[in-house]
């Protein structure tokens, strides 16, 4: 029985941004998911964060050695030598994709100002002198270990964020910079294609839009599906272009008109943007339109949700009402003298999801329609999720002693290297494992973020699915068959049922058990104010939900004395066909899955028992619940 009614035209090209619609069983799904649908999709690990010894930050803070090739060749899951320590590595499963995301910034000037020379051919006299005393002083920060001190020098300083972001650009810093980036790039592009091995493993062209105005994290990573070929045809735009997100969009709109590259900028760190990445205004101060929220979406259909500074999903002030709320929470502003943290709702993903509803119902179009991934943002060239195959943010701290020291200091105080999160992946349903598909993968939002173990989510909504489709063998066949996979869309139902959600969580073959599945619900209520509300809809055991609405805890198997657990409690799956039971057809709303897992050893005990210290001495968590956070799915009336 059809139930669905297909959404205003004008209204959903819009939102579409390009391609067309057509409805699969009353559902609208566009193009892309169509091909989805069409052909199986199977379940691919990758890491869209990287950062090798070309990005200036890694190259100061002891990363002189993990070039790209390496970091291709560690997610492959060939051994190579840890930058660090100069020991052999090696990830415990290998990656199916990756991008090596360097800073555009300075790309590669620091190691060529150190190795090679700043090129002075085509410089003029005073620009040769001033080559001369920034060459002979990066090699001396170098010779004498004090990088960490010259990449404070780097940070931003105090000042108000939109006073920060409208300064001019800082330039000519290092003389000829832009001609050593240019050999950096042509190389990099060059190594990413030789490693695209289509079918087997991806390598995807990318780098880091490093944009921090005062210390307010704007970061976007920015991929690409083509080659070199194209991809010689640009230079990374960076911050020495523009600190403003929009400047961002305008040039890859640009770029892809003149080259036919297509691109998709991935947001990470919003847990540190002090409330500007997902603000209801732009950086500039002005409220969104139909059209400037339909580019923002139209680039950034994916935002990064955790990584190594931290989870941004919600944080415990924002979502007092959810116990698992409080989850490597990171509270450490990258600027000189950081003020103390402070939350504010544009720095959390579950806030611009509400945030989102709000701009639509006012405009019409949703800027912060976001699937989510995880990935590292590691700086060794490692990516290393693996909780007991962690290897720290930067080199200086790639060791259990070198985690015991500080970065930076300031009235909000500064991490160490047990700050850090051993986090995260992307996961991603595509149909085969090539760069085009992929990326079509990520313009359609059917991917998910893990904080490290490789646990599969399928997720779906609809209307249609009947009694037992959870437990099905062919349950994606059932899913995409009456329904959208995550990241699609569910218009409104004619006779006011509630939508029917169906979801699977399976275990990491190596990792821990799982212990629940939530489904989290965002929408508008009647006043158009957004809500949210946290649904247990399965778990492992015979536990009860209490008096308070609670499941009790799963247990904890790990033993804080040798850093062994066990899978005696949990459960290997968990699925679930879930019914709204609060659902009005007239309110607007999103739902995603929160898959976590029984608690398992984190990497901060592990080091504690290396050290032979009492591993309270680290004041980090000795234990961690892993989780999976897919998609959302949106309904619109």
């Amino acid at each position: 029985m059809q139930k669905r009614l297909l959404r205003d035209t004008a209204l959903a090209s819009t939102l579409a941004g390009a391609g067309f619609f057509a409805v699969v069983a009353g559902v609208v799904v566009d193009a892309a998911t169509q091909h989805a649908v069409a052909d199986e999709t199977q379940l691919l690990w990758g890491d869209t964060h990287l950062h090798t010894s070309l990005s200036f930050d890694a190259y100061l803070n002891r990363n002189m050695s993990a070039d790209p090739d390496m970091a291709y060749r560690y997610a492959k899951g060939l051994p190579v030598l840890n930058p660090g320590t100069g020991a052999r590595v090696q990830i415990e499963t290998p990656l199916d994709f990756l991008v090596v995301a360097d800073h555009a910034v300075y790309l590669g000037v620091m190691r060529y100002v150190v190795e090679q020379g700043i090129p002075t051919d085509d410089l003029g006299l005073q620009d040769r002198v001033r080559a001369w005393f920034a060459q002979r002083w990066l090699r001396g920060v170098v010779a004498d270990d004090e990088g960490m001190a010259a990449f404070a020098s780097f940070l931003p300083e105090p000042m108000s964020v939109e006073e920060a972001a409208a300064q001019p650009p800082r330039t000519g810093g290092i003389p000829a910079a832009d001609a050593m980036s240019r050999t950096a790039w042509q190389e990099t592009i060059a190594i990413t294609d030789r490693h695209n091995e289509p079918g087997t493993f991806t390598s995807f062209i990318g780098w880091e839009w490093s944009s921090i105005p005062a210390g307010a994290n704007m970061h976007r990573v920015v991929f690409t599906p083509n080659n070199a070929e194209v991809g010689g045809q640009f230079q990374p735009f960076s911050t020495a272009d523009s600190n403003y997100p929009e400047d961002l969009w305008a040039w890859l709109d640009a770029t892809s008109k003149e080259t036919g590259a297509q691109f998709v900028a991935i947001p990470h760190n919003s847990n540190i943007s002090k409330g500007y990445m997902f603000s209801e205004t732009t950086l500039r101060g002005e409220p969104f339109t139909a059209e400037s929220a339909r580019i923002r979406t139209e680039w950034e259909p994916v935002a990064e949700i955790t990584q190594f500074k931290g989870d941004s999903e919600t944080h415990p002030s924002l979502s007092p009402e959810d116990p698992f709320a409080d989850f490597e929470t990171y509270s450490h502003y990258i600027q000189q003298d950081a003020p103390v943290y402070a939350v504010h709702p544009g720095d959390y993903v579950r806030e611009a999801l509400k945030t989102g509803l709000k701009i639509e119902a006012r405009i019409g179009v949703n800027p912060f329609q976001l699937g989510v991934i995880g990935s590292t943002d590691s700086h060794t060239g490692l990516a290393s999720a693996e909780e007991d195959n962690f290897w720290g943010k930067f080199p200086r701290d790639t060791t259990p002693g070198g985690k015991t020291a500080g970065w930076r200091t300031g009235p909000g105080g500064g991490p160490n290297g047990w700050s850090m999160s051993a986090s995260g992946l992307a996961a991603v349903w595509a149909e085969e494992n090539t760069r085009e598909s992929i990326f079509a993968a990520f313009k359609r939002r059917e991917v998910y973020g893990t904080t490290g173990p490789r646990i599969a989510v399928r997720f779906f909504g609809g209307w249609d699915y009947e009694a037992g489709a959870a437990d099905a063998a062919d349950l994606a066949t059932i899913g995409y068959a009456g329904g959208v996979p995550m990241g699609g869309d569910l218009t409104a139902s004619v006779d006011g049922e509630a939508p029917k959600f169906l979801v699977r969580a399976t275990k990491d073959p190596k990792g821990g058990n799982l212990d629940r599945l939530q489904i989290i619900k965002g929408w508008l209520d009647d006043s158009g104010e957004a809500q949210e509300r946290v649904y247990d809809v399965a778990w492992s055991g015979d536990r009860v939900t209490g008096a308070d609405g609670q499941l009790p805890a799963v247990g904890d198997t790990v033993d804080i004395t040798t850093g062994e657990y066990e899978n005696t409690i949990g459960a290997p799956e968990l699925s679930a066909l879930w019914q709204d039971p609060d659902f009005d057809a007239s309110q607007s709303a999103f739902y995603y899955v929160r898959v976590l897992q029984i608690p398992t050893p984190r990497h901060s005990l592990y080091d504690a028992l290396a050290l032979g210290i009492d591993p309270v001495e680290t004041a980090h968590p000795l234990t961690i619940q892993e989780r999976a956070y897919s998609s959302a799915i949106w309904y619109k009336p």
